[in-house]
């Protein structure tokens, strides 16, 4: 069962071809592809899988409507077209989604040319995409969205996406991975790495067990999203964006559908999560610590407001906000132009030989990625390989989807923790928790859900007493015991909230006043 396989010394036997470093989206997108074409294949992360970026995102699988306005199209076609792939070999992990987004005379968003982008958006998934979009008049969109302000309405474009489950996602690429062959291990760190007779000598440790291991690998990926300019031999250069979200009630924010809401030039979503809504996301450059970017007073102020704006019966305040979560965008680096002008696009590139560094890209986007990597590794190592099989074979068997959690959490039982430590690698219980299952996330009461959570782990997974409240201890701190910061809303002098860090400095860092966000690293 792979969730107790913690034989890292497995990888020490023989000459691996691939060592993958970074057990986020694109990390575990290149270990299934590297396996599933004969490669002996590994893949590692200092945490747990997804910990980092892969499940911090806002959720959507998406072309990028906006990079349509920006004449980015080409990676509009690109992404729509990983869309769709990941719908094909994960159905259940790709719910149609329509977005409303309303349109305003005397802004970038009017009317005429949002009908027309959603026209071309429609055009550039070759007419396969989620829904059909649609123009909405001023009478139409109010009678959907009663609470909307009517400040120089004058309709909507409805569009389609989907909605996943970003972490999910991850874990059922590396249980894809490990049927084909491949070694998974979480909570293995990369030390050094070196030039050897065979490739590169890589120094690790196993941070359960303590013990420090020598793996040689033929070629190695560098897919660890934040800290790839961090990792030995890397080059890469990236410019850190933050992304916040927050989660509240639907019950407060009752919308039918996903919306865009616009302030200038940005855009946020609102989009409902079963008896949830998730709000988000912000789009400012960060220089602070990896481990946990914070949402801070300004994120709230800056998002809660935007959604005030719009709809001004809403009134929501921080203390409708039932969790956060904050995310790193690992951009290509770019010193030109705000945040959200930066494009999505990624790089792949052989920095040393056999040595492959991964910045860049979206999560829509994973596979692809992947798909350029291995085939990079193919060509360099001169040996037959199979041919490419992620865009068509399914993730999990048919008889495995219903047994998988999906886009919403999982009932809490015994059953889905025991089967989360014995076949999905959790290893703490911030693990299950927040990345398995996301129930710190939707659920006002985790905290006594985690003391059920822990029993239940301690029995699957041998803890004493002394572990079990070692856990329980690790979580509350990870989760944080204050309150998400009361907003003490500023104003800009048109009347619309104040986007926080507006300028391209670093982001403010006020750890006395931060909701620590669930999923953080350590």
């Amino acid at each position: 069962m792979p969730g107790f396989d913690r034989a890292v010394e497995r990888l020490c036997d023989e000459p691996l071809d691939v060592l993958v470093v970074g057990g986020g989206i694109v990390g575990s997108g290149v270990a299934r592809d590297a396996a599933l074409r004969g490669l002996r294949t590994a893949v590692i992360d200092q945490h747990d899988f997804a910990s980092g970026t892969s499940s911090r995102s806002s959720r959507l699988l998406h072309g990028g409507l906006r990079y349509v306005a920006q004449a980015r199209i080409g990676l509009v076609w690109e992404a729509s077209r990983e869309k769709k792939a990941v719908r094909d070999i994960a159905p259940h992990l790709a719910q149609p989604l329509a977005f409303i987004f309303p349109t305003r005379k005397g802004t970038e968003w009017s009317r005429w040319k949002l009908s027309l982008g959603v026209k071309v958006y429609d055009l550039l998934c070759g007419l396969k995409n989620f829904g059909r979009s649609s123009t909405l008049s001023r009478a139409a969109v109010l009678e959907v969205l009663p609470g909307l302000s009517q400040n120089n309405l004058t309709g909507a474009v409805r569009y389609f996406d989907a909605l996943t489950n970003d972490a999910r996602l991850v874990i059922d690429t590396l249980r894809s991975a490990a049927a084909a062959g491949a070694h998974v291990h979480n909570y293995v760190e990369m030390l050094d790495a070196n030039p050897g007779e065979r490739g590169w000598r890589c120094e690790v440790e196993d941070k359960v067990t303590g013990q420090p291991h020598t793996i040689e690998a033929r070629c190695v990926v560098n897919a660890t999203g934040p800290w790839s300019d961090r990792i030995p031999r890397s080059r890469t250069s990236l410019r850190l964006t933050k992304g916040v979200h927050l989660v509240v009630d639907r019950e407060r924010f009752a919308i039918p559908e996903a919306l865009v809401m616009a302030e200038g030039s940005r855009i946020l979503f609102a989009i409902p999560w079963g008896e949830r809504v998730i709000l988000g996301t912000t789009d400012t450059d960060y220089s602070g610590p990896l481990a946990e970017p914070p949402c801070d007073e300004a994120d709230i102020q800056y998002v809660l407001g935007v959604v005030n704006n719009e709809f001004p019966d809403a009134h929501l305040t921080s203390a409708d906000v039932i969790s956060t979560w904050s995310g790193l965008r690992p951009l290509v680096a770019d010193a030109n132009g705000s945040p959200s002008d930066i494009s999505r696009r990624h790089k792949v590139e052989m920095s040393n030989p056999g040595w492959w560094d991964i910045t860049g890209g979206k999560l829509t986007t994973y596979r692809l990625m992947a798909e350029e990597t291995v085939d990079a590794m193919v060509k360099y190592l001169g040996t037959y390989a199979a041919q490419c099989q992620t865009a068509e074979l399914p993730l999990l068997p048919d008889d495995e989807i219903g047994a998988a959690s999906g886009i919403l959490p999982p009932p809490v039982s015994a059953s889905v923790v025991r089967h989360y430590c014995q076949e999905e690698w959790a290893r703490h219980l911030d693990d299950v928790m927040i990345r398995r299952t996301s129930w710190r996330h939707y659920h006002r009461d985790h905290l006594e859900i985690a003391e059920r959570v822990a029993g239940w782990m301690a029995e699957a997974l041998g803890w004493d007493d002394a572990r079990l409240q070692s856990e329980l201890a690790r979580y509350r701190q990870l989760v944080g015991a204050a309150a998400v910061p009361t907003p003490h809303l500023s104003v800009s002098s048109n009347g619309h909230a104040q986007a926080p860090h507006e300028s391209n400095g670093a982001s403010a860092v006020r750890r006395e006043s931060v909701d620590v966000p669930g999923n953080v690293t350590r």
